[in-house]
């Protein structure tokens, strides 16, 4: 696999329009960071780490659905920086997603964080995904 990343968003995608409660991903660092924003954004309802018998071990991600209608949380995941073509990024260029409503995750020196995070901060980094 050549990014990992990528198909964690796409594990994500098809579980929402599967409608799916829960999807189970394989773990990384990285993966690990996004899956915590995502929670503290309140786009996932919970998250779990799983140790199991892989290395890295697995995240389980609790969908989060809206009660009345069913829909989800999350309206689109989009990939923006690839491994053939990266994408970086300012502080004083730092991307608006949907004018304000929808998150850039933004991989930092200080670790992985979101756009509005960044900017605070004054850092740039390398723009992961967007989220909205």
């Amino acid at each position: 696999m050549t990014d990992p990343i990528a198909d964690y968003l796409t594990r994500l995608r098809n579980a929402i329009k599967a409608g799916h409660r829960v999807v189970e991903v394989p773990a990384s660092k990285m993966k690990k960071e996004i899956t915590k924003i995502l929670f503290e954004q309140g786009y996932i309802l919970n998250y779990k780490f799983v140790e199991n018998n892989t290395p890295s071990g697995a995240i389980k991600i609790a969908l989060k659905y809206d009660p009345v209608d069913k829909v989800n949380a999350i309206k689109a995941l989009g990939r923006v920086s690839r491994p053939g073509l990266r994408q970086y990024t300012g502080y004083k260029e730092m991307p608006r997603v949907l004018n304000g409503l929808g998150i850039a995750i933004i991989s930092t020196s200080q670790g992985v964080m979101t756009n509005k995070e960044a900017k605070e901060r004054k850092i740039g980094g390398e723009v992961l995904c967007y989220v909205y």
